[in-house]
């Protein structure tokens, strides 16, 4: 039976030539011409002065955050809508996740959720870029310059998304990104800071590499972390940022065959804001309240169409529970209950997604 996935890696430039060049050199660990090219050329793409390979996006996060300054004691708000990395991220720093709302339209950071969660414990602000679709990031810039925060995006599912025609990532103070299998470019595992703050890339670097001092070696004045990046992986991340143009403009080109055949459904479609850039980083869709979204899924993957749910809202974890969570979070709640999303890979043919549509709709029609 045909399996069309929802992601899957596309591995057909310079990836085998650069990892085979790791091996026979023997240049595999965690230096490398690789590494540095990669780390470079990411920054340049997000046109940032600065980018710090990590292992992966988690940690990319939790070293983004303790170099600005997040701590024990501290408060950070994140979206109700987000993978759990985003809220475990700021607890690793011993610091609290305060939960938000999102925004029913763009499924990111609800502002005015933001503003009356602030209180004098708030260090920074995390934004997350939810399935490709920037935040709104002007207001929260402004919220954060009143009260003296720090912004911290979480773009690990937004490479190539903008904001008024600025890249995400280099909106905020710092910014995050992750290389898994599934995200628009990869590294298998892996991740990146992004700044243009000198002295927060130079903490990243030395959080990520065991706190060793740059200018003598085994000498550790602060409590660092292993999370570098090997050359291996970077080769591989070297090699797919080569044509991360085709990989963006690939999923926005398959978001377009989604459309063109959903629209007049009833359906929920994932919006591209006026001052935004989606990159689809996957195809996103609320069912109605009448189909049953598992249900659904469910005849899906019968018919060889791997579906996942959105994810669960943060408040209905158990390590971030809210008792009062479905009251405090409405728009999480329903868009959680009924979301999917849809096979967005960026080998997909048009024939496919034809049929994933058709299939889809039948769930529907019921």
């Amino acid at each position: 039976m045909r399996r069309i996935p929802v992601a899957e890696p596309v591995l057909n430039g310079h990836e085998k030539e650069y990892v085979m060049d790791c091996l026979e050199t023997g240049w595999i660990s965690g230096s490398g011409k690789y590494l540095n090219a990669f780390e470079e050329g990411f920054a340049a793409f997000c046109g940032t002065r600065y980018a710090v390979a990590t292992f992966n996006g988690t940690v990319a996060l939790h070293v983004a955050l303790l170099a600005v300054g997040v701590g024990a004691g501290d408060e950070v708000i994140v979206p109700d809508l987000t993978y759990i990395a985003s809220a475990n991220a700021v607890t690793y720093c011993g610091a609290t996740p305060v939960l938000v709302d999102v925004d029913p339209h763009t499924w990111t950071l609800d502002i005015a959720d933001v503003e009356r969660k602030i209180t004098s414990k708030t260090k920074a602000i995390m934004p997350v870029h939810l399935y490709g679709h920037p935040a709104d990031m002007q207001p929260l810039m402004a919220l954060a310059a009143t009260h003296g925060l720090k912004i911290v995006e979480d773009a690990a599912e937004a490479h190539g998304a903008a904001y008024n025609g600025q890249l995400v990532g280099g909106i905020g103070h710092v910014a995050t990104f992750s290389f898994f299998g599934n995200k628009v470019i990869t590294t298998g595992e892996g991740g990146m800071v992004v700044t243009n703050d000198e002295a927060v890339a130079l903490h990243v670097k030395q959080l990520k590499g065991q706190g060793q001092d740059f200018h003598r070696r085994y000498w550790f004045p602060i409590i660092g972390y292993n999370y570098r990046m090997t050359n291996l992986q970077a080769a591989l991340g070297l090699a797919q940022l080569e044509r991360i143009t085709w990989f963006i403009e690939r999923r926005r080109e398959v978001a377009s065959w989604y459309a063109a055949q959903l629209q007049g459904c009833d359906l929920t479609l994932p919006i591209e804001a006026s001052w935004a850039k989606n990159i689809y980083w996957l195809y996103s869709v609320v069912l109605p309240k009448h189909v049953n979204r598992d249900q659904a899924m469910q005849t899906l993957a019968a018919a060889g169409i791997e579906t996942r749910p959105f994810f669960i809202p943060m408040h209905v974890l158990p390590p971030y529970f809210h008792a009062d969570g479905d009251q405090q979070f409405p728009v999480t709640t329903a868009l959680a209950a009924q979301g999917i999303n849809l096979p967005t890979a960026a080998s997909l043919t048009r024939e496919e997604v034809t049929y994933v549509c058709d299939m889809l709709k039948r769930c529907i029609s019921g």
